[in-house]
């Protein structure tokens, strides 16, 4: 009598995430992913929210202004513009691996942290000359 073959145990496709050791390589990928959906989220819906408040008066208009201007405007900006430049940092880091170079682990670790230190840096410089640059 013939009998079926026992099928090994089915392998995982890809390695999953416990399997790698975390690096601040696998960091900037994500945060580069994540920051680029909130900048799109983000843009459309403050620039729809925007022209509807231009579109239906001065009231509304002020209204949205208020909300902008309060401290969670403040805060939801701060975030935006975080994201907006360790997008774009990392956006410059992977054009110059796209370039060919930056792969040894070393310079791929210094760019990938230069981008944590750029958006953190470039924040902080462009909300002071928002914040205080007001000059009143």
């Amino acid at each position: 009598m013939a009998s079926r073959p026992i099928a090994p145990p089915p392998r995982p496709l890809s390695p999953h995430l416990t399997i790698w050791k975390w690096r601040v390589h696998m960091a900037v990928s994500i945060v580069h992913r994540v920051t680029g959906h909130a900048l799109a989220f983000g843009a459309v819906v403050i620039f729809a929210w925007w022209l509807a408040a231009l579109a239906s008066g001065p009231t509304y208009y002020r209204l949205f202004q208020d909300i902008v201007f309060s401290p969670l405007g403040v805060v939801v900006g701060f975030g935006l513009t975080w994201s907006m430049f360790q997008h774009m940092g990392s956006g410059i880091r992977h054009f110059i691996m796209d370039s060919g170079e930056g792969f040894d682990l070393v310079t791929s670790r210094r760019m990938a942290l230069a981008t944590f230190a750029f958006s953190a840096i470039s924040t902080l410089a462009f909300w002071a000359f928002i914040l205080l640059g007001r000059g009143y």
